[in-house]
This record gives structure tokens, sequence and C-alpha cells, in this order.
């Protein structure tokens, strides 16, 4: 799936054309509205600065939130500063995100300013894709280059219907970077190749389990989807998350890892404790001696072992789903000492991918984020791209 990327296009074809990039500048903020992580923001600089210093006339839009119509505390006038703070020259924030005065405000940016639109989302058209929103959309832009991974599953007005009208749509860098790494690993990865998955389920990772089956050498399960796994063996999991309707999954799952010679690890300790708190009773204990009325809510220091063991020698790591409850401090341990091991791995040449979602949350709350190969800012867009499947926002990009 090789898409054009804005790489190939030079300066004499930027510059002073308007062009449109789709961001993902969904970012968290607390209750006054001040962002607590902008990462996104700064993910997305490369593609900004290639553009405005080629002399286009850069114009973004992204969505935040999930607004029902015009929403004053969804307005993107606090990314906008942050990215004027960030990139170091004047971002022009509009106050809508199409029609007659925003085509006056992009036409009149110098060649190489930037402006950023209001919330595509603001309009209830972005989502369902509407054919005569996307093509108001594509009249203010030239050219156009999807830079947003974390919406690039969604077959948006800003992310697909955008290209029908638009004959020049590529790939940012970022978008590129996604690409390189989560097709790379899955496609063409340096062997052996790794793959860890937690989470609560078994059923949202179930696409995700049974395509890596088929290309990973060894798949760590971790988080509450274990227990379902340890029920379909027959074992006693106290009062842990089972999704009983998934039994049978597991079996199948364990013996699709054994036909096809894959190393499967469950955990051989566990965290357990007597209620969902921060202030339960806790123990560490062999997965075949849970008590009775206590939950799993975290891998124990013996897992952690075997699951060092089995990565040690792997020049490839996936990394999707947390090991256990890690937002709760003393059910953080197991998730915190896989990222430490995975960001030790890195400094010794394994290449290591945090697929998204609140693996990328753990990596970042442990300090290690930045010695990893590739932090994926897509949760949803890099379970799709693991699972095999089409990403719209990419499909609709012109090809290399």
């Amino acid at each position: 799936m090789a898409k054009k990327t804005l790489a190939s296009l030079t300066a004499a074809e930027l510059s002073g054309k308007r062009v449109l990039v789709r961001v993902d500048f969904n970012v968290p903020q607390d209750d006054s509205g001040a962002i607590t992580d902008d990462t996104r923001i700064r993910a997305a600089l490369p593609t900004i600065k290639y553009l405005s210093e080629a002399g286009a006339k850069v114009v973004l839009t992204s969505h935040l939130g999930r607004p029902k119509g015009v929403t004053e505390k969804l307005r993107l006038n606090p990314i906008a500063e942050r990215l004027q703070s960030l990139i170091g020259q004047p971002v022009v924030k509009t106050d809508d995100s199409i029609g007659d005065a925003v085509a006056a405000t992009i036409n009149g940016l110098p060649n190489g300013g930037i402006a950023l639109l209001e919330n595509i989302r603001f309009y209830p058209e972005e989502e369902k894709n509407n054919p005569e929103f996307a093509q108001k959309l594509a009249s203010l832009a030239d050219i156009y280059v999807n830079d947003a991974f974390g919406a690039a599953h969604r077959a948006h007005a800003s992310t697909e219907g955008v290209t029908k009208y638009i004959s020049t749509s590529v790939a940012g860098f970022l978008l590129d970077k996604e690409l390189q790494y989560l097709s790379g690993a899955i496609d063409n990865p340096k062997k052996p190749l790794a793959a860890i998955v937690g989470g609560s389920k078994v059923s949202s990772k179930i696409g995700v389990i049974e395509t890596l089956l088929d290309k990973v050498d060894v798949l760590l399960i971790g988080g509450g989807m274990i227990f379902t796994f340890f029920a379909a063996r027959g074992l006693s999991v106290g009062k842990s998350l089972v999704e009983a309707d998934r039994l049978e999954l597991a079996q199948k799952l364990e013996a699709k890892a054994a036909k096809n010679g894959v190393k499967f690890l469950l955990p051989t300790d566990v965290v357990v404790a007597d209620a969902f708190s921060a202030d339960a009773n806790t123990q560490t204990v062999s997965i075949n001696e849970i008590p009775d009325g206590w939950m799993g809510l975290d891998i124990g220091p013996d897992s952690v072992k075997t699951f060092q063991a089995a990565l040690a020698d792997c020049k490839s790591v996936i990394w999707n789903g947390p090991m256990g409850v890690f937002e709760i401090d003393k059910f953080a341990k197991g998730t915190e000492a896989i990222a430490y091991t995975l960001a030790d791995l890195t400094g010794t040449g394994t290449i290591t991918i945090i697929g998204g979602g609140d693996s990328v949350a753990a990596v970042e709350k442990v300090g290690v984020a930045e010695k990893m190969s590739h932090i994926s800012t897509g949760g949803g867009a890099s379970l799709e791209l693991l699972e095999g499947k089409v990403l719209p926002g990419i499909a609709a990009l012109n090809d290399a």
C-alpha cells in the first residue's frame, strides 16, 4: 500500500500553493482548557515546518473531542496558541472551517504562513463524510496532506472525502513514519518478532491476536484478558474479569499458536486484590492459586522475568495494551517493568514499537517514551493496521 508522500513534492511545487493538512490535534486538556499533553502537536511539526519553509500557505484542520455542534470549550484556540509557541511563528486561527471568510483568510496568508481552522467536527457533515461538505473544504486548497494517523481509520470528510476533489493528495511525514514502522513490523520485520498484547478484554483484540499469530515468533499476553484464557483452561480465577462467551475463542487462539509454532506465553503469577481499589488488600499468587473472591489486577514478578527472558533475543517487538491496571500505582509494576525492558532492548538494537492508546500512556508515565524506536499516535488506527485492515484515510491518497 505504498502511497505518495510529502517528501516527493519539491519547494517549487509547493511555493504559493494552499496546502490543506489534516492533523490530529485531539489533545487532552484539563478543566481550565489548558493542554496537558502536546505530543500530537509536536509530532506534526516536521510536516508543518517543511511546508512553511517551502513557501506554501499551510491550512491545518483537526477535530477535538466529540462536539454536538458548536461547543465553546472545544474550540481550537488553546491549540493554536501552543502550536504558535512550538513552531515560533504566527498561527492564524479562524472561527469556522469552511466559507467565504475562511477562504479570504487563507488567500491572504503570506507564503509560508500558517492558519488553523476551527474544530472540523463542529459540522456533523464531517463524520458523515458528506460530499458537499468535503467539496467545500477541498475548495480551500490546491494540495492535500494527511498527517493524522490517529484519524486515518475513519472515512470522514477531512480524511477521505476531500481527496475526491483535490488531485494531489499525499501522506505527511508523521503518517508515512507510522506506516513504515507498523506495516514494516508486520510485513517485513527483523526476526525474531515478538508481540505483547494487553488490555482488559480478548474481544477488543481478537483481530490483532489472530493476525499476529500468522506473523510473530513470540506472543506475550497480559492484562485482564489473561483470565479468559485461564478460565478456558479450566482454572479458577476468583472474581477476575472473564468473558464467558469467549472461552472457546481463547482455546482456538492457543491452538492456532501451537499449530503455527508461536511461543505463546501467559503470566505464571498475578497480583490479586480483594477489591478494585487503590486501598485494596493485595497478594501475589501463582495463577493456579487465585483465592475465591479475589481478582487479578497485574502480572507478578515471576511473569515479568519469564517475559523478559522471552524478549531477550527478539529483534522487533510490538507492544499494545498494559499488563495490569496501571492507572493505580500498586497494579502498575508489571506494565512499568515491560516499559523499562523495552527501553533497554532498544538500546541494544531491537526495534520497539508502542502501538497507541494505553501503552503510550504507560511509557510516558514511566519516562521512557523517548527511548523507544517508535511511539504510535493512533490507538484505534494502529490496532486496525496491525490487524491488516485497509485504513480509508490512507487508501484515499495518491499511490506512489
